[in-house]
């Protein structure tokens, strides 16, 4: 498959990420109970993760979203930017919902946020991560799918905004 000008081999099916979807919902839902937990998606590719995640969740929980920018092609620029930010999370039980954790700097920046927000407790939650290339000591506390360290669209990820409605994983062919 081709997105503007690179070459993509298929990785992961729709079976494969529903697998991994159900499996986090029923970790969450055990960690959660009698509890209303906020579930903050990080925009733009974690939209179909956390949809796909919420028809699999049986509690009550609240839903917001937040968007934040670090890449530019294939590769983190190193730079996070928020485009838009959190609503008040102030005394709430708070779960990050990440698409994809690779370098981390997204997901540090958030949880700056978060501390200023005065939040009662926040976990990490992420369908992907790449423990090659994190770089950072906070720890991640719901994983879907440890991946190495290629890059990937579909399912909600994309290449210069392309991919993203696939409903499988592709991998960059190498």
């Amino acid at each position: 498959m081709k997105l503007h000008d690179l070459e993509f081999k298929p990785y992961l099916s729709e079976q494969e990420l529903a697998t991994a979807v159900e499996t986090l919902s029923r970790k969450v839902e055990k960690d959660y109970t009698n509890k209303t937990p906020v579930f903050v998606g990080v925009l733009n590719g974690a939209f179909m993760f956390l949809a796909d995640f919420m028809k699999n969740y049986n509690q009550d929980c609240e839903v917001s979203f937040t968007k934040l920018a670090s890449y530019q092609g294939t590769s983190s620029t190193g730079e996070v930017q928020t485009l838009i930010g959190m609503q008040n999370l102030e005394g709430k039980d708070v779960v990050i919902v990440e698409d994809i954790i690779d370098t981390g700097h997204t997901l540090a920046k958030i949880i700056e946020a978060l501390d200023n927000a005065k939040v009662k407790s926040y976990k990490i939650m992420s369908l992907f991560y790449k423990p090659e290339a994190y770089q950072y000591d906070i720890p991640i506390d719901y994983i879907g799918l440890e991946i190495p360290n290629k890059f990937i669209v579909g399912y909600g990820l994309d290449y210069d905004d392309l991919g993203r409605n696939l409903p499988e994983i592709y991998q960059l062919k190498s």
